[in-house]
């Protein structure tokens, strides 16, 4: 490695924490800071759109002991905003590494900061909540909490149209599959196409603004509503389409698409303090009692206060909070979901509801027409 060279995150409540930058060199990188519990997976996180705007803290002490390959990525290039973690290993020993952490960061233009008490960091998150942070080498703390005062706060600015393609596409591996599938995409993940297409999926992929008449000449039978970034409420163009597409044609919504569902069906979501970040997050199917170990990554959640009234009930609860983690509905062949089907923190808990999702499309082909007024579907 280069002469390390000091580096020192301020938050914008003030608090410092020193440490050594690697990666690209950026005179001010500016960013939401949050935490992620998951202990292997940095790579994906690095790649992972629903980070965009974030200056990430891993909470496990050491990042980059296996290195970074090619397989292992969920978008086209690194999506959040800086990496922050204990212990930066500069020598990966994985058969599958081909380059370091620190050169992958570098090369893509990604500021990094290590030697941080990541401990203490995730324990003031958790206390004060997330909050607005600058990281830099070359400028004072001062200077750092200047600048937070005059940019704009994550919540208040829309990620999806940075991190959301702007053609639509077809999975590759998925064609030819018997299931025709349009994908809204706000920040989709690879893996999610992946096990779309495992599960029987065509899938096309859209343009998180595209109109759902657009979506429903494409004769899909059914829609995903992908996972993204940043604050649903903001994201009026998706709500809408949401709220035609589910009247039409069976519907899954995936983290930011569930919220986006919910919305659309007339609740409201909310902050949360620090978020859902990690793969260790338990949630309880209520119908049955089982609890399911699941993949997060989001700072926002659904009130599901009123939804009932829609037809709405809620399917799935955190047992870490007792937040909204799922939806289904009385009516309309509608699945919602906080967490992540498509990532595993070894078991594959939640892939299931991929399967229950080609169930409510139906036989292929058949446009999956809707329940009679009052049948219950789920």
């Amino acid at each position: 490695m280069a002469e390390p060279r000091p580096a020192v995150l301020v938050l914008e409540d003030g608090t410092e924490f020193h440490g050594i930058q690697f990666g690209a060199s950026q005179e001010t990188t500016i960013g939401e800071v949050v935490f992620t519990t998951g202990m292997t997976g940095y790579q994906e996180t690095l790649t992972d759109p629903s980070f965009k705007g974030q200056m990430v803290v891993l909470t496990y002490p050491i990042a980059g002991n296996y290195g970074i390959n090619q397989e292992d990525v969920e978008s086209l290039e690194l999506q959040l905003q800086a990496l922050i973690v204990h212990d930066l290993c500069d020598q990966p020993s994985n058969w599958r590494s081909q380059r370091s952490l620190n050169k992958h960061l570098k090369l893509a233009g990604v500021p990094g900061i290590h030697g941080v008490d990541t401990r203490a960091l995730a324990r003031h998150i958790r206390q004060a909540g997330a909050m607005m942070g600058a990281l830099s080498s070359t400028r004072t703390p001062q200077e750092l909490l200047d600048s937070l005062r005059h940019n704009p706060n994550y919540a208040a600015i829309d990620f999806v149209k940075v991190v959301s393609c702007k053609e639509p596409y077809l999975w590759e591996e998925s064609r030819g599959k018997p299931y025709r599938v349009a994908l809204l995409d706000f920040g989709v993940k690879f893996n999610l196409l992946r096990v779309l297409s495992q599960a029987g999926c065509e899938v096309t992929v859209f343009p998180c603004d595209t109109p759902a008449d657009d979506v429903l000449a494409s004769k899909p039978d059914g829609v995903v509503l992908s996972p993204g970034p940043g604050n649903p409420a903001l994201l009026e163009y998706g709500i809408e389409t949401a709220r035609r597409l589910i009247h039409h044609v069976p519907t899954l919504g995936v983290c930011l698409g569930h919220q986006m569902i919910g919305l659309a069906l007339g609740g409201s979501t909310f902050k949360l303090k620090f978020g859902h970040r990690g793969a260790n997050h338990p949630v309880m199917e209520r119908a049955s009692g089982t609890v399911r170990v699941t993949s997060q990554n989001h700072g926002f959640a659904l009130d599901g206060t009123g939804l009932e009234r829609r037809g709405a009930a809620v399917s799935y609860v955190s047992l870490n909070d007792g937040t909204v983690e799922g939806l289904r509905h009385q009516d309309l062949p509608l699945l919602s979901i906080q967490f992540h089907p498509e990532a595993s923190p070894g078991p594959n808990d939640s892939v299931g509801i991929i399967r229950q999702f080609v169930e409510l499309m139906g036989s292929p082909g058949s446009s999956a027409s809707l329940p009679a007024q009052g049948a219950s579907v789920l």
